[in-house]
C-alpha cells in the first residue's frame, strides 16, 4: 500500500520551547541560576542532527536572556541557520507573565525580540508565553506590536495537578509560592478549543495555535509527558501517543505538539535536573523515543512549523472568535 502523499495529509505543526537550566532552577527555587548556566551547547546540535533526519523544519521559542549572553549565541545561530523559525520565549522566563503590567509586558516582549533579532536575524512573529501563561494584557501587546499568533494555550484538565505537584517540590518562600498560585490554569483551561482560533480584543485579532492535549480526555500529549511515560516503558508512552494521534485524526484536530531540550537530555548531561520528571531516563532511551515518535508523526502529517500553521488557517477558512479572559 503507498503511503500518503504529503498534500493529502492532514496538517499539524512541531515547536520547541528553548528553556535553559538557569530557568528551571529559578522556578525550582533551587541555587546557582544567577550565573544562568547553559546546556545549549549540547542540546542544540543534538536535537538539530534529529530534525534534520526528519527533515522537518520547526519553531523554536527563544528566552531573551539565554540570546542575550554571548555564550549561547552559537548555539542559537545555529538553529536558525538550519533554517527553523524562531519565536519569542520572553526575555526573563517568568511562568506568572500573566501577572504583569501592560507596560511591563511590552518590556518583556520588546526586550526579547531586540536580543533574538540581533543573533538570529528573524524578527520573531510567534510567540508563547513561559508555562502557558497568557492574559488579556499579553495578547494586547502582542497584535499591538504586530504578532501574527500566540501559541500560549494549553487545554488540559491537569494544570491543577501540575501545579500541585510543582509547589510540593520547589523550595520558594511563601511570596514566591503566592506568585506561581495560578501557575498552569485550572480545571476551566480544559474546555478550551484544540483548533485554531482567533482572539478578539476589539480592533485587534490574534490567531491563537493551542499546545495540543489529547482530544476528549484533555491530557498533555506534549514530548516531555511521553518521556515521563517512558520510565515505566517506551512501548506504554509510544501507544499513548499513537492513541492520542489516532483521536486527533478522528476529530480533525490539527495537532501543534511540543518539545523541549530535556527530551534529547538526561541526568548523564545535566545532573542539576536531576529532580526534573524524566530525567532519569537515559539518553539513549529518550532519542529512540523522539525518533519513534517523529516517524509516527512524520507519516501521518503534514508537518510545518506553527508560523505556517497559523497562516495556513487563516487562509482556508474563517476561524472561531473569542474574546480573551482573564485567568
Amino acid at each position: 500500500m503507498k503511503p500518503k502523499s504529503k498534500a493529502k495529509k492532514p496538517i499539524a505543526s512541531l515547536s520547541l520551547d528553548l528553556d535553559n537550566i538557569w530557568s528551571y532552577l529559578k522556578n525550582q527555587g533551587a541555587p546557582g541560576w544567577e550565573s544562568f548556566p547553559s546546556y545549549l551547547d549540547i542540546a542544540v546540535p543534538r536535537f538539530l542532527e534529529i530534525l534534520e533526519q526528519w527533515n522537518l523544519k520547526i519553531t523554536v521559542f527563544i528566552v531573551g536572556q539565554d540570546a542575550a549572553l554571548e555564550k549561547n549565541r552559537q548555539a542559537i545561530q545555529a538553529i536558525a541557520n538550519a533554517g527553523h523559525e524562531i519565536g519569542n520565549h520572553s526575555f526573563y522566563h517568568d511562568p506568572w507573565l500573566h501577572l504583569y503590567s501592560e507596560n511591563e509586558i511590552e518590556e518583556e516582549v520588546a526586550q526579547a525580540e531586540e536580543h533574538i533579532k540581533r543573533v538570529t536575524y528573524q524578527h520573531p512573529v510567534g510567540f508563547r508565553g513561559p508555562g502557558y501563561s497568557f492574559s488579556p494584557a499579553v495578547l494586547k501587546v502582542l497584535a499591538r506590536r504586530g504578532y501574527e499568533y500566540d501559541a500560549s494555550t494549553f487545554p488540559t484538565i491537569l494544570g491543577p495537578v501540575a501545579r500541585a505537584y510543582y509547589l510540593m517540590t520547589c523550595k520558594l518562600s511563601k511570596e514566591e509560592r503566592k506568585k506561581r498560585e495560578a501557575l498552569f490554569g485550572s480545571f476551566k483551561d480544559g474546555l478550551q478549543p484544540l483548533n485554531p482560533y482567533q482572539w478578539h480584543m476589539g480592533k485587534d485579532r490574534l490567531t491563537e495555535i493551542p499546545v495540543t492535549t489529547m482530544p476528549i480526555f484533555k491530557v498533555p500529549i506534549h514530548f516531555s509527558y511521553i518521556m515521563y511515560l517512558t520510565r515505566f516503558s517506551s512501548g506504554l508512552a509510544l501507544f499513548y501517543l499513537r492513541i492520542a494521534l489516532w483521536l486527533c485524526k478522528l476529530t480533525r484536530t490539527q495537532p501543534s505538539l511540543l518539545l523541549h531540550p530535556t527530551d534529547f537530555l538526561s541526568q548523564e548531561d545535566v545532573p542539576e535536573l536531576s529532580f526534573f520528571p524524566g530525567m532519569d531516563v537515559p539518553t539513549y532511551k529518550k532519542l529512540a523515543v523522539v525518533n519513534k515518535s517523529l516517524e509516527m508523526i512524520t507519516n501521518q502529517f503534514n508537518v510545518l512549523t506553527v508560523g505556517q500553521h497559523a497562516k495556513s488557517v487563516a487562509g482556508v477558512r474563517q476561524l472561531p472568535v473569542l474574546v480573551p479572559q482573564k485567568r
